[in-house]
């Protein structure tokens, strides 16, 4: 029997350094992906062209998501069946690919638009450009990145990682995946706090497919409401991701079920948003799921 985590976040909504509030429900919020990169797992290349970017995110919010994810850098880690991952790269290239997307984006939608980086540079020029949270998936390999957020008062989520990119997926070891997880977040999270950020300001995420083989993956998700412990919103990014691939034989363009399964896994577990690829299909998804979740009892 499936066990329901009840979502107890520290707030229950997330005031973004504009002004713009996410409010947290039951159902998770639904965050769009748009990678301004040529080299990421899923869908490097295709938004490279600034038109073309921006009239995927039109369509990913008149599709339903909530927020927009903008990433100018990716980062697939390297190792296993990722081969070499990805190279990064110089901030002013980053913000190249970044700015001529982020800032007509900006004019043309209302819902929060979060920049992921890791680098602190990359983060105060985005948030003078209109962003309105950061997402670090290094969890603050550049602890100025939290001074930053503070300065801007902007959300910030912290992503599980140990290492860089080439690195990660040797840092797998670990004495129980999920303990090790939330201890290694909370710190990171003490450590954004002890630089400025108030923690109701404060996203985490497991990190899933990032320094973790693939049964710590499974087992991080069946997990995954041990983590509401911190007492901090909880956001999952397992779209298309390869532990997907394992278990279904899929490519990455063709793993929409099984990317769907492990959002309706998350809801059971409390996640507060989900990060994906495939807007439209995850809001019908998330729709009939609240509406069964919801449902009265019929006689």
């Amino acid at each position: 029997m499936t066990t329901v985590a009840t979502r107890q976040p520290a707030s229950e909504r997330l005031v973004c350094a504009s002004g713009r509030i996410l409010e947290f429900e039951r159902t998770p919020l639904v965050m769009g992906v748009l990678n301004l990169t040529p080299d990421s797992f899923s869908d490097g290349g295709l938004w490279m062209d600034p038109p073309r970017a921006l009239a995927r995110a039109e369509e990913m919010v008149a599709q339903g998501a909530d927020l927009l994810d903008l990433g100018a850098e990716s980062t697939r880690p390297g190792g296993g069946v990722y081969g070499t991952g990805a190279q990064g790269v110089p901030a002013e290239e980053e913000l190249n690919r970044l700015l001529p997307v982020l800032e007509p984006l900006r004019e043309l939608v209302s819902v929060p638009l979060s920049v992921d980086t890791r680098k602190s540079t990359v983060a105060r020029v985005a948030l003078e450009a209109g962003a309105d949270l950061i997402n670090d998936i290094s969890c603050l390999a550049d602890p100025e990145l939290a001074v930053v957020a503070a300065e801007w008062g902007s959300p910030l989520i912290l992503m599980h990682s140990r290492g860089d990119l080439a690195s990660m997926q040797r840092q797998i070891h670990f004495d129980d995946v999920v303990e090790d997880v939330i201890q290694e977040l909370g710190e990171a999270a003490d450590r954004a706090c002890d630089r400025g950020v108030s923690r109701d300001k404060i996203v985490i995420d497991p990190g899933i497919g990032f320094g973790k083989n693939g049964p710590q993956i499974l087992e991080l998700l069946r997990r995954l409401g041990e983590l509401q412990r911190l007492d901090l919103p909880i956001l999952v990014g397992a779209s298309r991701k390869s532990f997907i691939g394992a278990i279904t034989d899929q490519p990455a363009d063709a793993r929409l079920a099984g990317s769907l399964a492990t959002i309706g896994w998350a809801a059971s577990q409390g996640a507060a948003m989900v990060r994906v690829h495939d807007v439209a299909e995850t809001v019908q998804f998330l729709e009939v799921w609240e509406s069964i979740d919801t449902a009265g009892g019929l006689q």
